[in-house]
């Protein structure tokens, strides 16, 4: 806005100064040429008392002479009485172009060499006609218009600088609060809900400001009324899990009574967590992803999960293959995070596949990028698009939609991305591609086709 602001008014300006400065350039110049020009007829009228009084040449001569110190006059004289024309001084006009004054009886100029001759008609006492030349250097005609024009150039240029300075000035002014505006809502964008914007400049900027303040003002209280209900519901299901827990302390001994208890204090965590964060006073708007935490093992969580996972597939008599966590694998998101994807993704197979549906979860490492592979031999996802839309929030079918939506978010922080395909199991493959620089992953080329080797020779 401002370099625009500042474009138009220096072409309106540039349009404002040519438009006079020439006209103007064009008057000094004309200007010159006739204060040139009466210096010569001035000087032409000085010897023409002389010429209406005598004819002779020692007379005029000294005339001349009194009346033009620069030898530029000359006094064409006809011939009269049967004597021959006379010419007094040094002449530069041609001869026709002096008997042509002559018969018409008025002023003229010609070109000469180095400049113009004026051609003046006196009228002697005998009636005939004499020409008073007097010769005008091309010096004397353009005399001063070179400094008027740069004078002009100058006071052009400064209205052109001024003008400029004014708009840059005017625009600034302008440009100031808009930039405010837009550093607030990059700063209520990223999550710092006490960003606020100066209700200054302009009137139309200031009712944007004052607007974006109001709605900053709403989406606290929004969030402060979200973060009250979800603490609240969450603290109702405190109530049933103390009932659960007791429960659990007459089921015995034997994996499935502690399965059954892990499961329950792993609840009882959770929500004790979604109700601390709730009552927090800054609750975390962003997304975590690169930098919102120090990283996790990816290997050592897929491990810790399947190992909870794994006694429920053993009492719906499935079987179930893991490869890929030899190693420590680092990725940059939060371990309860990583865990509550592959909770997600675990929890869809034993949810949508059949008892005794085979499984399988690889890890692979790339360069750039850790991609998690969980498969099953189920009957498939006939329609992909559809499952991934229910995994931005709009579940059916008895999903809820916050499953993959879940394992969507967390892979889109770290400039990932989740996919649905075919297995090599014969069912759904869900791969999670955690990106560990940032960077989109370049989709048809490099690690998709690195990853899909890695994944033969493991099912191999």
């Amino acid at each position: 806005m401002r370099w625009a602001l500042v474009k138009v008014c220096l072409a309106v300006t540039v349009m404002v100064v040519v438009a006079f400065a020439v006209p103007l350039g064009l008057v000094v110049k004309e200007m010159a040429r006739d204060r040139a020009f009466s210096n010569a007829e001035r000087q032409a009228a000085a010897v023409a008392p002389a010429l209406s009084i005598t004819t002779d040449r020692e007379q005029l001569e000294r005339v001349v002479a009194s009346a033009d110190s620069d030898g530029r006059m000359a006094v064409h004289l006809p011939a009269t009485g049967g004597s021959a024309p006379v010419d007094i001084g040094r002449h530069r006009s041609a001869a026709a172009d002096i008997a042509t004054v002559r018969r018409l009886g008025r002023a003229s100029t010609t070109q000469v060499p180095g400049g113009s001759a004026l051609l003046q008609p006196v009228a002697l006492n005998s009636g005939a006609i004499a020409v008073v030349e007097v010769y005008v250097p091309e010096a004397e005609v353009s005399n001063g218009v070179g400094t008027a024009w740069a004078v002009l150039a100058g006071v052009g240029a400064a209205l052109i600088v001024g003008s400029v300075a004014v708009a840059d000035r005017l625009g600034v002014r302008m440009v100031r609060p808009a930039r405010r505006l837009a550093e607030g809502a990059h700063e209520l964008g990223e999550g710092r809900l006490g960003a606020r914007v100066p209700e200054d400049g302009p009137p139309e900027l200031r009712r944007a400001a004052v607007a974006f303040n109001s709605m900053a003002d709403q989406v606290v209280q929004l969030l402060a009324n979200e973060r009250e209900l979800a603490a609240d519901l969450s603290h109702r299901l405190r109530t049933p899990l103390t009932v659960l827990r007791l429960n659990t302390a007459s089921l015995g001994d034997g994996p499935a009574a502690e399965q059954t208890r892990a499961a329950v204090a792993q609840l009882e965590r959770e929500v004790d967590t979604i109700i601390r964060t709730a009552r927090e006073a800054k609750p975390r708007t962003a997304a975590a992803g690169p930098g919102a935490g120090a990283g996790c093992d990816a290997a050592e969580v897929v491990r810790e999960r399947m190992g909870f996972w794994s006694a429920l597939a053993e009492d719906e008599g499935r079987t179930w293959r893991l490869a890929g966590v030899e190693r420590p694998v680092r990725v940059p998101v939060a371990r309860a995070d990583l865990a509550a994807a592959l909770d997600a993704l675990l929890g869809n197979v034993f949810r949508h596949t059949a008892e005794g549906t085979a499984f399988a979860v690889d890890v692979h490492t790339a360069e750039d990028a850790v991609i998690v592979l969980v498969s099953d031999a189920g009957p498939g996802i006939p329609d992909p698009a559809a499952a991934m839309l229910r995994g931005r929030g709009s579940g059916s079918d008895g999903s809820t939609g916050l499953g993959l939506d879940i394992v969507r978010r967390l892979a889109e922080s770290t400039g990932g991305d989740v996919r649905i395909g075919s297995s090599v199991l014969g069912g759904t493959e869900i791969r999670l591609w955690l990106q560990l620089d940032g960077r989109r992953p370049v989709r048809g080329t490099g690690h998709r086709g690195t990853v899909r080797g890695r994944r033969r020779a493991a099912t191999r």
